[in-house]
């Protein structure tokens, strides 16, 4: 059938099960708008006030659920404002198809009104890009943009169409199967001898230690990655992006490692003879002082990205695929008889750990006058039984969720790891609250992360998206100020938040509900009342203002030289 370009965008999108949309319209991409209003039956388009917003609404739609999140924007400053978002996306490794528009084809390269060339400015922040010159093109881009997106190591995927693109007509043939790349052919199985190897390691391991990240919730393989290390016996310790791979509360689970990691991951980390990473990437904020991290272990690693491989940490046995068929592989040879009579006795590396958890590393004193942040997010716990889906911005709120939000299922957490973006929370949580409209979306948040994408506010209560946000308001940019206080004697440069808005005001001027708590008694009350409104609600929570976030590994450090309280 004889479809124009427009037309084609809304029919690949429809093909590929995308029913939410998140975007800013403009001249370049009007076509595509009027298609889709056409079209809002099928795919419903969410208005974010910004396309940063935009970006990160896809993004936490797609890490809620699983799927390929979709934004949709303009040319020019459209497409460059999405940038952030892209980034954010890529680092994390976050499927999303991102649709730019663009100057018509004749005018591209001419400084035309709203050009950017958003395919060279993109191409180290995305998967893959790709600029469509010729209608024939447009279906089959799609469709490999989305392939690409979710397969192999998933990212963000840039489509840049040119507005005259757009209204010209093509024959359209509907899809048939995955496409076929020639250069694109991501391993997934994992190499059965490889597998066999790593086993053969677990099973004389006496003091074993299970790494995992992010790769785990991409891949969709808590199920099995919780059955084999129950098998096994050994502990297990989450990244920041890992958690609720493995349930929080389980006995076999020491907290997250790394620079705000518990002092029992640290230090097993640390004496362990045997680290399996599985689906993490060995960052700099879990591995602190390379030359010292995990020095007694032989490392076994596990990622679908051949080049995560001993980029940053030499290993012993390298096994590329996807998690989860490797998991399936490795869990029948766990369960074996001969791997459950040979396995040693992991007693004594459990007494060591639990010698290690009496440190009580997370500890902290709520006073009488004074709201400590780890208390209202244990409060939060309580309220919501643990079972929140919980988004933050980055800073000490972030880190004081991650260690104190247990976590007990996949796909709950959402948080900017490795680029670290503040503004990140408030449209990733509207995104998941888009994905599941009957959860419970909680943003943690502080004031000056807050203040970065606050508009949206507008897009929860024009779409009646009742996320509950928690500021933890301390009146500084909390991480810098902890920062400024341990290496920079305390030299408060340009950390001190001296103007903020009021909050109260702020959420009646957006249609939202504002709750005030300065005091420790206020804090159950304002977290029940925001859990009984229907719309959102923003819980302003003054805070200790110098509170830090314990333990901490300080920069090049080891991580067994944790400053603790």
């Amino acid at each position: 059938m004889q479809l124009n370009g427009a037309q084609i965008v809304v029919e690949c999108l429809l093909e590929q099960g995308v029913k939410s949309v998140f975007g800013y319209p403009g001249g370049a991409v009007l076509y595509i708008y009027d298609e889709i209003f056409k079209n809002k039956e099928r795919i419903h388009h969410y208005l974010f006030r910004h396309e940063q917003g935009a970006l990160h609404a896809a993004d936490g739609y797609a890490r809620a659920t699983g799927e390929v999140g979709v934004a949709l924007v303009t040319s020019g400053p459209g497409a460059t404002n999405a940038v952030t978002g892209l980034a954010t996306a890529y680092m994390d490794s976050i499927p999303m198809v991102c649709i730019t528009g663009q100057v018509p084809v004749a005018l591209i390269g001419n400084d035309a009104f709203q050009e950017a060339d958003i395919v060279g400015i993109t191409r180290s922040c995305t998967k893959h890009n790709y600029l469509v010159k010729d209608i024939k093109d447009l279906a089959r881009v799609l469709r490999e943009a989305f392939y690409i997106a979710r397969t192999g190591r998933p990212g963000p995927v840039v489509v840049d169409i040119p507005k005259d693109i757009t209204n010209q007509m093509f024959e359209f043939t509907p899809a048939s199967g995955d496409p076929v790349i020639r250069s694109y052919k991501p391993t997934s199985e994992g190499h059965t001898g490889q597998i066999r190897k790593a086993v053969k390691l677990m099973a004389n391991a006496k003091r074993p230690l299970l790494y995992t990240g992010g790769g785990v919730l991409l891949s969709n393989a808590s199920d099995e990655l919780t059955e084999m290390t129950r098998a096994w016996g050994a502990p297990i310790t989450n990244t920041l992006m890992g958690l609720g791979a493995y349930p929080a509360s389980d006995k076999q689970f020491v907290g997250m490692l790394g620079m705000h990691g518990t002092y029992e991951a640290n230090m097993a980390v640390s004496r362990c003879d045997l680290l399996v990473a599985i689906g993490a990437r060995f960052d700099d904020r879990v591995t602190g002082k390379i030359s010292e991290f995990a020095p007694e272990a032989e490392i076994i690693h596990v990622d679908v990205d051949p080049t995560s491989i001993s980029k940053n940490v030499a290993v012993d046995v390298p096994i590329v695929g996807d998690i989860k068929p490797v998991l399936e592989k490795m869990l029948p040879m766990v369960l074996e008889e001969k791997f459950q009579s040979k396995k040693p006795d992991l007693t004594d590396w459990w007494a060591e750990i639990d010698q290690w958890r009496k440190q009580d590393c997370l500890r902290y004193e709520q006073k009488e006058d004074v709201i400590e942040a780890q208390f209202v997010i244990q409060k939060l716990h309580e309220l919501t039984n643990g079972n929140a889906i919980v988004a933050t911005d980055v800073g000490q709120h972030q880190m004081w969720a991650a260690q104190f939000y247990g976590f007990e299922k996949p796909r709950r957490w959402l948080t900017s790891g490795g680029l670290g973006t503040m503004g990140y929370g408030l449209p990733a949580a509207l995104g998941a609250q888009v994905a599941h409209p009957e959860e419970t979306v909680v943003l943690i948040s502080g004031e000056g992360s807050f203040q970065m994408n606050l508009q949206e506010l507008a897009t929860a209560f024009q779409y009646r998206l009742p996320v509950k946000i928690a500021i933890l308001n301390n009146g500084f940019l909390g991480m810098v100020r902890q920062w400024q206080e341990f290496f920079y004697e305390s030299r408060y440069a340009e950390s001190v938040m001296e103007v903020t808005p009021d909050f109260m005001k702020l959420a009646d001027a957006f249609g939202a509900t504002g709750i005030r708590a300065t005091h420790p008694k206020e804090v159950v009350p304002a977290i029940e009342k925001a859990l009984a409104t229907k719309g959102p609600v923003i819980m302003d929570f003054h805070v200790n203002r110098e509170a830090n976030v314990y333990p901490m590994v300080p920069a090049g450090a080891a991580l067994n030289e944790m400053i603790l309280l």
